[in-house]
Formats: C-alpha cells, sequence, structure tokens
C-alpha cells in the first residue's frame, strides 16, 4: 500500500485494533433506539430478484407511502431500490418526495457488458424517474491493473446522469485484499462517486466490517486531500440490528457524527427493515 503523506497503513494489526474499537462502540455506547432509529431511516429498501414484478415494486412503494401510518414515530427510509425496469412504476406510485428512488444500473451485478450500453442504461433509469444509480466497478479490469479504465468508465457515467447521485459498488469480498479495497475507493472517488459502496449481495462474501473500516477511513483520506466529503453504503447480507449498529459504529468511529445521516449514509438491505422495526416495537413486525 502507498505510503503518501497522511495515509493510514490499514495492515491486519490496524484493522484489527479498529474492529476491536467498532464493536465495543457499537455494543456499549450505540445499542439504544436513537441509533437503531438512524439506522432505519438510512436504509435503501431493496428488491433485486428475477423475480420481481411490478406488482411487487408497486407493494414496496406502497408500503412506504404508508410508513407513516402504522409506524410514523420512527420516520421512514431513505430510499427504494430496484432494477431500472422497476423504476417507472416506483415513481408512479412513491408518494414521498423525501424518499429516494435508486436504480442499479451498468450491467449490474457484474458488470460485464460494454461501457456504451453501461452509459445508456444509466441515463434511461434517470429518465424514469430515478434519483440514484447503483453501479459496479469493472472488477476483472481492476484486478487486471487497468486503473484508468476504471477511472474513465465511473466518470463517464456520472457524467451521463447529470445531477443524480452515483453509488459505486466495489464488489470488495472479490477485492480480497485492504490495499485493493482501499484503491478501488481512491479510484471511484477521485472519479466523481457520490457514495462508495461495499458489495451487490450477489456474491460471496458481501459486506464485511473489516471492508467498512478500509472504507470509511479511504473516504477520511479523500475528505481531507480533497476537502469532498463523500457517502459510505455498506449492503449485502446486513440481516440484524447489532450487525446494522456496527457499520454506524464504524462510520462514526473513522469519520464522525457528519456522516451520521441519509445524505452520507445508507445500508442496503431488505430483511433489516423488519427487524429493526420488530427491535424498536418489542413485538414482531412483518410489514416489508
Amino acid at each position: 500500500m502507498s505510503t503518501e503523506k497522511n495515509q493510514p497503513m490499514i495492515d491486519e494489526q490496524f484493522l484489527a485494533k479498529e474492529l476491536e474499537t467498532v464493536k465495543k462502540m457499537a455494543a456499549e455506547e450505540l445499542n439504544n433506539a436513537t441509533y437503531k432509529k438512524l439506522a432505519f431511516n438510512c436504509i435503501d429498501l431493496t428488491t433485486l430478484n428475477s423475480t420481481d414484478t411490478r406488482d411487487r415494486a408497486k407493494m414496496f412503494a406502497d408500503n412506504v407511502n404508508n410508513l407513516y401510518n402504522e409506524y410514523g414515530e420512527f420516520g421512514n427510509v431513505a430510499a427504494i431500490c430496484v432494477y431500472p425496469t422497476m423504476v417507472k412504476t416506483v415513481e408512479e406510485t412513491l408518494q414521498l418526495p423525501e424518499v429516494n428512488i435508486a436504480a442499479v444500473a451498468g450491467g449490474f451485478p457484474s458488470s460485464m457488458t460494454f461501457k456504451s450500453i453501461k452509459v445508456e442504461e444509466a441515463k434511461l433509469a434517470v429518465e424514469a424517474g430515478a434519483d440514484e444509480i447503483d453501479i459496479v466497478i469493472s472488477i476483472g479490469e481492476f484486478l487486471d491493473g487497468n486503473y484508468e479504465f476504471v477511472h474513465e468508465e465511473i466518470a463517464e457515467i456520472k457524467k451521463g446522469i447529470g445531477e443524480a447521485h452515483l453509488k459505486v459498488i466495489l464488489e470488495s469480498g472479490l477485492l480480497k485484499t485492504p490495499e485493493n479495497i482501499w484503491k478501488a475507493s481512491l479510484i471511484s472517488m477521485n472519479a466523481g462517486a457520490d457514495f462508495i459502496k461495499t458489495s451487490t449481495g450477489k456474491e460471496s462474501p458481501a459486506a464485511t466490517l473489516e471492508a467498512a473500516v478500509v472504507m470509511a477511513h479511504a473516504i477520511k483520506y479523500h475528505y481531507e486531500n480533497t476537502g469532498e466529503k463523500i457517502g459510505f453504503k455498506p449492503a449485502g447480507g446486513i440481516t440484524t440490528p447489532e450487525e446494522a449498529l456496527q457499520y454506524i459504529a464504524a462510520v462514526k468511529h473513522v469519520l464522525g457524527d457528519d456522516w451520521l445521516n441519509p445524505n452520507m449514509f445508507r445500508i442496503g438491505a431488505s430483511r433489516l427493515a423488519n427487524n429493526l422495526l420488530t427491535d424498536l416495537v418489542g413485538t414482531e413486525v412483518k410489514y416489508f
């Protein structure tokens, strides 16, 4: 890993110490209703199944519309995340401007298609009503060391979607090493990512706390050197309140409270929403 000025050394010893601190913070300091509600408010409520239908997309949006009537004291989720073909249905159904519409695009989840198609798919999703686009880096190109290709592709997609926010997925489980995760984070942010995101949820391992700590430190490094705040989104396999609190703790510990809001922090999840409501209410909730 590079040893540029002010760049932390993310080695195994450093990671082990950070993980211990983060887990302790999550269990002792953040294990309360305030942070569980924050986790709920930062959820990108996600359905990305091959069996998704317009009826399912409409049901997702209707549930979000009606949430205030059922559990209004907890606020709402941050966004609904769907495939591009479902965006229009969500846009036509969703009645809450404070809840964003996110779409996966750019050849999700493999990113194994032509750049021109990635750009066009992202643009079409925005035209259909998406406020945010989630893409995956070209993992094979990155692993081959073609970093300029990865950078230029992200930058072109970002340019193509205009004012829409771009979340760039590293698929950290396939990058494997802290060095790769660090480098992919910096490339993505320098290319115009508004958020960096751990995983698609389609590969194993998906989100890990280790990757989250590395990515949070990369965001901190980028901010200290550019003044630009980039958001962070863990996603994939996060199902319990305890897990959600650990990711919040990672952000709080490394980046501080300025990142603890839906503008800077998201959790990609589906089952987590019900589990957080269950914990907050005290009885089993199967709302979503």
